[in-house]
């Protein structure tokens, strides 16, 4: 039998199938039969966040794969995920790691040593921290989807560092760290063979750290979940965030600005950020934690609009919002400025909580004219999950057929893709 790449083909979608070729995707042979052996890697598996979303893909695609990563709490992700061989690093058996996981930056690269996958056709590292870095024989194309480049030591350094603004001489040792979590952060960069980046902003993030080009596929929305409310009700008059509750998200933002104008707003997601957030909202902010998908799609469907003050690498919340024909309210900066335009939102500059109160002020009083809620969709569908598949599996399938560039050649069998 010819070796080629089999996946679990998606539910039948005939519109889907037309519009991405999808019926030509085979399914996967079982071990033994010449099929790709496919290593994947991801930094931590505690929660299915955007990341994690892009993660299942692989894994439906793979499913006998073998997943690298940090940290894995069990039953944290999905089931496609969960059945994978999932192979841990030390720092696993950390009492209490699941919860203070990120205080473990500056060992995270020593424990990403453990991982050492040997006798693979092809390693796929999803990383926006130290995932990357995996040691990959030579020879075995490594294609990296990289979120970003490892957010602490480059874009995201002076979120970091604000968490120490009242204690010098640890900001200054963190300062420090971070310096040289960067320096070695641009060398690992030497072993992968392959960079996709999430969105154009990634991209030159990408070219400016490790002065490497990479192709552009941003990550998949599930388009057939998200979906426009069925029988059209008027929208409620809350304002809506959909976030995990860190630093660099600026939710505290969305709240201040709420505040100011004494608008009602309610936030879903949790995190380090959480008691503090609480402690300065005041009674028209309601915290939800995390929530199911179904209470997040429903939110989405009855908000005024989704608020979203951080400077994200592409940010799929706005894409899920705009599925649900939902206006979003940006920052004008990172990734969803590549998303969101006049017809489906309103970005604004200034990234403060005074400059979210004037955004939302102007969407009330002008940008509501302009919105088009079809063509909100329009654009969520065109980042849907079926499209993302198809992508990248042609991305490597060009890679292991050496039909890609590829700076250390793959030793790798054919990826065949054709009509079963």
């Amino acid at each position: 039998m010819e070796s080629g790449l089999v996946t679990t083909p998606l539910p039948h979608d005939p519109t889907l199938q037309r519009k991405t070729g999808l019926s030509r995707i085979l399914t996967r042979p079982g071990a033994g039969s010449g099929g790709l052996r496919v290593a994947l890697v991801h930094d931590w598996l505690t929660g299915m966040r955007g990341g994690e979303k892009c993660l299942e893909v692989l894994c439906q695609a793979f499913p006998n794969a073998t997943l690298y990563t940090l940290i894995h709490r069990k039953k944290s992700v999905s089931p496609h995920i969960e059945a994978l061989r999932i192979r841990t690093s030390p720092l696993q058996w950390i009492p209490g790691v699941h919860r203070h996981y990120r205080k473990l930056l500056p060992i995270m690269p020593l424990a990403a040593r453990s991982w050492r996958p040997q006798s693979f056709d092809l390693v796929v590292s999803l990383s926006h921290c130290v995932a990357k870095s995996v040691r990959v024989p030579p020879g075995v194309p490594h294609v990296c989807y990289c979120f970003t480049p490892m957010r602490y030591a480059w874009h995201g350094r002076d979120a970091y560092l604000e968490t120490w603004s009242d204690r010098p001489t640890q900001r200054r040792l963190a300062s420090w760290l971070l310096d040289r979590l960067r320096d070695w952060d641009r060398d690992t960069a030497g072993g992968v063979t392959h960079f996709v980046a999430i969105s154009q902003t990634v991209r030159q993030r990408i070219k400016e750290c490790y002065g490497r080009e990479s192709e552009v596929i941003p990550p998949p929305v599930d388009t057939a979940y998200y979906t426009p409310d069925p029988i059209q009700r008027p929208r409620e008059s809350f304002y809506l965030v959909v976030s995990a509750l860190v630093a660099y998200k600026r939710i505290e933002q969305a709240v201040k600005a709420c505040q100011i104008l004494k608008r009602r707003l309610i936030v879903i997601g949790e995190g380090p950020e959480r008691r503090r957030l609480s402690t300065i909202a005041g009674p028209d902010v309601s915290f939800l934690g995390w929530q199911p998908d179904a209470v997040i799609r429903d939110h989405y469907r009855r908000c005024q609009a989704l608020l979203f003050p951080g400077e994200e690498d592409f940010g799929i919340v706005p894409v899920e919002a705009m599925a649900c024909s939902a206006p979003v309210i940006a920052l004008d900066k990172g990734g969803v400025a590549e998303t969101v335009t006049p017809q489906t939102g309103f970005l604004y500059p200034e990234a403060s909580p005074e400059g979210l109160a004037e955004a939302i002020q102007l969407w009330e009083s002008q940008g509501r004219q302009r919105y088009d809620p079809a063509r909100a969709r329009q654009v969520a569908e065109d980042h849907a999950l079926p499209i993302f598949r198809e992508r990248v599996l042609q991305l490597l399938e060009s890679v292991t057929s050496r039909k890609h560039p590829d700076p250390s050649p793959a030793r790798s069998p054919h990826i065949r893709v054709g009509t079963p």
